[in-house]
This record gives structure tokens, sequence and C-alpha cells, in this order.
């Protein structure tokens, strides 16, 4: 039975991937986040007890609260979180529900350590063009909304990660890279535990167009020659991984919900 404020899992889970999302938090109890290691894509694990000092911080946003089975534990953070100016929800039946429907769920143990500010921090060569805006987009997306991605010059990445406790990606030797014909978006999706149908015909196309294979989706070659032009049009790095992360809400969405649409105007036997 929906609560009065409340948002179904299938629901969440459209809008999960989509700048539209609405923050997610988890207010599970320790143990119960120790019995089943993982998260609702995209959500943070904050203890309940201190509610009402967390909730303070999302003044004026949109926020979904999850607890084992959507009851008193998610309820009463939400009631907070409106307390304190949220627009806040509960996802219906919770944790368990979600996990249920079989949505996809986040393993705790791939998700690297938070700084200070509770965010990841990713490290990566500087001047980016393909995997190194899909890889942000899917973890901005789909693990921490508020992930730091720094780009250094590519000799110094393993040494910025150890100075400043950031994650290397997409460079040779570290975790989170090629693996095979794989790119760093494939690792990741697979890594996240983040499969779907969409984030599959996605990476199929990251990768066409990160490893010179045009042949594995006939998208990779513009998604080639837009990343190139982005890479030619910011000379700053994190303007143009902003412009990178609409494009790739924009290849989502299509492969989400479009790829049969088609674009024919004028109509065959229309006047011209």
């Amino acid at each position: 039975m929906p609560t009065f404020a409340s948002i179904a899992p299938d629901k969440l889970a459209r809008l999960i991937g989509t700048p539209r999302a609405p923050i997610v938090l988890d207010v599970r109890e320790d143990a119960a986040v120790e019995l089943d290691p993982r998260l609702i894509p995209a959500s943070l694990h904050l203890p309940y007890a201190a509610a009402e000092d967390w909730a303070k911080a999302y003044r004026g946003k949109s926020v979904a609260v999850t607890c084992q089975r959507g009851k008193k534990l998610a309820e009463g953070a939400a009631a907070w979180l409106r307390h304190c100016g949220a627009d806040a929800e509960v996802v219906e039946g919770g944790f368990e529900a979600w996990r249920d429907a079989g949505l996809p769920l986040v393993p705790v143990a791939a998700i690297p350590k938070r700084n200070a500010s509770g965010a990841t921090v990713w490290v990566t060569r500087s001047r980016p063009k393909i995997d190194r805006i899909a890889c942000p987009w899917l973890i901005r997306r789909f693990v921490d909304p508020g992930a730091v991605f720094l780009f250094v010059a590519p000799p110094e990445v393993e040494a910025v990660g150890e100075r400043f406790g950031a994650t290397p990606f997409d460079i040779e030797n570290v975790f989170w890279s090629h693996r095979g014909e794989l790119c760093t978006f494939d690792v990741m999706v697979a890594e996240f535990g983040l499969a779907s149908a969409p984030l599959e015909r996605l990476a199929t196309i990251v990768r066409g167009a990160d490893t010179s294979r045009p042949d594995l989706a006939p998208e990779a070659a513009g998604l080639l020659a837009i990343s190139l032009g982005l890479s030619r049009m910011f000379a700053d790095d994190l303007e143009q991984l902003e412009a990178g992360i609409l494009l790739y809400d924009a290849l989502y969405r299509w492969a989400r919900d479009a790829t049969e649409e088609t674009h024919n105007w004028p109509a065959a036997g229309g006047k011209k």
C-alpha cells in the first residue's frame, strides 16, 4: 500500500540514470547492509539515527529514501528531510522490493572509499575523448552523483591517485581499465552490477568508438566524431566533461527508449 509520499521501485528505476533522478538515500541498519552489501544505484548509505543532522544538507532537493522494507527507518528519515525543506519520498517496499524486482544493485565493495565530503574521487589522463567521458557519466548517473574527477598529465595519474586518495581509471595496469577487447566503460558496467539492455547497447557503441571498431555498432563512428569535436571545442577538461555528460544522457535515453524510432521527412511520396 503506497504511503502519502512514496515512489514505486519501477518508477525510481526509470529516473535513475537521468538528470531528473532524485537523490537516493539508504538508511538501512549497518547489520542489514552487512548481510546484503549492495546498494540501489546512485544511492548513499547514511545512518538513520543522525537524520536530524544530515537532513539539513538536502534542503530544496528531491530525495528518495529506502530502508530494508520501506517502513519506520525510511519514514522517519523522510519526515526529517521534509522538516528540513527537502521533497522526500519513501521507496515502496524498500531495499527488499527493489531486490525482489530484479533491479540492478551496486556492490558496496566496488565503490571506492569516499573522501571527507562523502564523494568518491577519481583521476585519469587529461584531454579526455571517449572512455574518459563515458566512465564519469556512468559513475555520476549510477554510482555516485557527487563524484569528483581529476584530469592530470598522463605520467602522473598513479602518483596523483596515491597522494590525493583518488582512484585511477583508464590507464594501463590499474583495476579500472581495458580488459582484453573490453574498454573501461564495459568493465565498469560489469563490476558495478549495472548490466542492462540499454547500458550494454551503449557500452558496445563506446567500445566501437574507443577501440577503432566502428563495425561493432552503426553509432560508433558518430560517437567518435562528436567526441573528437568536443575535444577541439573545449580547452578545459572539466568543461568538456559537463558537455559530454549531456551527450551521454541523450545516448542513454536513445538506447533505452528510442532505438526503434526513425526519422523520415519528407515522407516517401511527399512534396519536396
